[in-house]
């Protein structure tokens, strides 16, 4: 249902140091770009991401409560994916852990304050 997620950056070129290597971790990279914006995914594949300069002109803002959720592949993964963003200016918003019976995530904001997870579903949660 969802093709691709925006999130506005005040700094283009610092948000794709912290998305690259996220992208490159989950097997995509960057599939489109031009001035003032960059989205990464795979044509054909799931919803990608994009980052872009608000339209209007103003200063790009954190929505709160919103969230992306980025499907990882196994816990190592999300570990992985924690700690390449933590690396690349994120910051810890909850470490890699289960999150009750049948999830395991972790939770991180880029420079941008944007908060993104990395996450599995780890079996059918209790009844």
């Amino acid at each position: 249902m969802i093709g691709y997620v925006t999130l506005g950056t005040n700094d283009l070129e610092r948000a794709a140091k912290f998305y690259d290597p996220l992208a490159a971790e989950l097997g995509t990279s960057r599939m489109m770009e031009w001035p003032g914006a960059i989205a990464w995914g795979t044509p054909g594949g799931g919803a990608g991401v994009a980052l872009t300069k608000p339209f209007d002109g103003d200063a790009a803002t954190v929505g709160n409560g919103v969230m992306v959720a980025l499907e990882a592949k196994d816990e190592a993964q999300i570990q992985r994916l924690h700690a390449i963003a933590l690396a690349h200016g994120g910051t810890c918003e909850g470490p890699p852990g289960p999150r009750g019976d049948a999830f395991y995530a972790a939770y991180f904001r880029d420079p941008d304050g944007n908060k993104l997870n990395a996450f599995i579903m780890t079996g059918a949660p209790a009844a």
